[in-house]
């Protein structure tokens, strides 16, 4: 990959005298320094659902994108490989190129572009989707590299050397543009967005529902930063989900067509000819808890027709067709990608109302967030009720790891569940054979992009270092 600045994104460069008129003959009206909202805002959508949140901004296997490190470090996915790979936690720098660059040319970039062209143009509801959109990349980005550049960031040749903004910081500009975008999303709007929006066909009502729930989301990365305190944060969740999401119409989500040229990209991660697989760890948690949404969730091994998933740093490679790999519900060729169930909110009410109120309180959101996705997957009633049954009760000493290691199913190959388990411990991980590190990761390594261009004292962090939020 070219060593270029990942904060400009595109520059023109003119060479020779820098006469006026040679500029101005270059000015070329098919190639306009001004791009309409209703164009920018597709191509920005498709690569926050695409190389964000899913591993599609880097290669076809997935190589190069920090959501399908997640799922590593989380033990769902493996390689029918030998260690050593990233499954063992064998990461290099030069390994996170291609997210960075990503959230920041094709994300934040052209984001703050669409805010100022919405604003200039008096199209406020363009300019909301823009800051909430703004304050989602940076969730995503602080939360896997802790310190990121973000006010010093995104000017151009005004400053190509940003200074990184403190993680708490980042924090604080996330939960003000996400106002931002709920007091522009109410406003009297001038054009208006439609077919554009993949995500919410231009609905205002349901982007200002999504900014509440993602001020929610936001509230609980807190529990355990220091300066806060579980509790506080629960009851600003609380609060914030009295305007978020309440039915399944509402959950943010991207989908694919399934075409050649539209492919979910976990579909293209996990083609039958590449070697990543179901991880054991995944297949027998869901076996052995009976649950019904595996067939959705896991498909069974070619071979064999069992659900038989393949140990992370095993010193074999097991014929690849024995393994299991992920279901047709989020990994067919036109799965739909779920940026945040509505499942997803309930298990926050749950975990937050437990947190200011005790198990009473939350028992009805646990069992209405396992219902939920259990019926989005297409599990039969009677099915949802028997496992609600044997698992769906909490109890006052395991309510906190029964609510998150059910939040990790119902936000199945979601970035967000590396999030909830560096603050809660949940669910349960044990460092895999053969590891490359002395244990699990906590962070990724900045990007030797920003470590060749941008050298910042942030960069000596290592995995094992945690980042603010994330305190013992």
């Amino acid at each position: 990959m070219k060593n270029i600045l990942l904060y400009t994104g595109i520059v023109l460069l003119v060479a020779g005298t820098g006469c006026k008129k040679f500029i101005d003959v270059n000015n070329n009206p098919n190639n306009p320094l001004t791009v309409q909202e209703s164009v920018i805002l597709g191509p920005i959508e498709y690569s926050i659902a695409h190389g964000t949140d899913g591993p599609g901004s880097g290669g076809g296997d997935g190589e190069g994108d920090v959501s399908t490190y997640a799922q590593h470090i989380m033990q769902t996915i493996s390689y029918n490989q030998v260690p050593i790979n990233y499954g063992t936690y064998q990461f290099l720098n030069t390994d996170m190129n291609l997210t960075w660059s990503n959230v920041y040319n094709n994300g934040l970039i052209n984001l703050k572009t669409l805010i100022q062209e919405a604003s200039a143009d008096g199209n406020s509801d363009y300019k909301a989707i823009g800051e909430i959109l703004t304050a989602y990349e940076l969730g995503f980005t602080t939360d896997m590299w802790g310190d990121i550049p973000y006010s010093k960031a995104l000017n151009g040749a005004s400053d190509y050397t940003p200074t990184y903004d403190a993680q708490a910081t980042v924090y604080d500009s996330i939960q003000a543009l996400l106002a931002r975008g709920i007091a522009d999303a109410q406003l009297a709007a001038g054009v208006v967005p439609g077919p554009e929006d993949f995500f919410y066909n231009g609905s205002m009502t349901e982007w200002i529902k999504l900014a509440y729930s993602l001020e929610a989301r936001y509230d609980m990365h807190l529990t355990k930063a220091p300066g806060f305190d579980a509790t506080t944060q629960s009851n600003l969740a609380l609060t914030a989900l009295q305007n978020g999401m309440t039915a399944v119409t509402d959950q943010w989500k991207f989908g694919y067509p399934g075409g050649s040229t539209s492919q979910n990209p976990w579909y293209t991660v996990m083609l039958p000819y590449s070697t990543l697989v179901a991880s054991q760890a995944l297949v027998d948690t869901l076996v052995a808890h009976s649950d019904p949404r595996l067939p959705m969730m896991i498909s069974a091994a070619p071979n064999t027709g069992l659900d038989t998933g393949r140990e992370i740093g095993a010193p074999t490679i097991g014929t690849l067709f024995d393994f299991s790999s992920l279901g047709t519900f989020y990994a067919a060729v036109g799965s739909t990608q779920y940026l945040m169930p509505y499942s997803e909110v309930l298990f926050i009410q749950a975990e937050a109302s437990f947190r200011v109120s005790g198990v009473a309180a939350a028992q009805p959101y646990f069992t209405q967030a396992i219902t939920t996705n259990m019926t989005l997957l297409g599990v039969a009633s009677g099915d949802i009720t028997t496992y609600l049954a044997a698992r769906g009760t909490l109890t006052t000493g395991t309510a906190i790891q029964q609510i998150i290691e059910e939040k990790r199913l119902a936000d199945f190959l979601s970035p967000e569940n590396y999030v909830d388990w560096r603050r809660t411990g949940f669910p349960v991980l044990t460092i895999v054979p053969n590891a490359q590190q002395s244990g699990i990761p906590r962070r990724m390594l900045y990007p030797q992009t920003e470590l060749n261009s941008n050298p910042q004292p942030q960069q000596s962090a290592t995995m094992q270092d945690r980042v603010w939020w994330d305190t013992q």
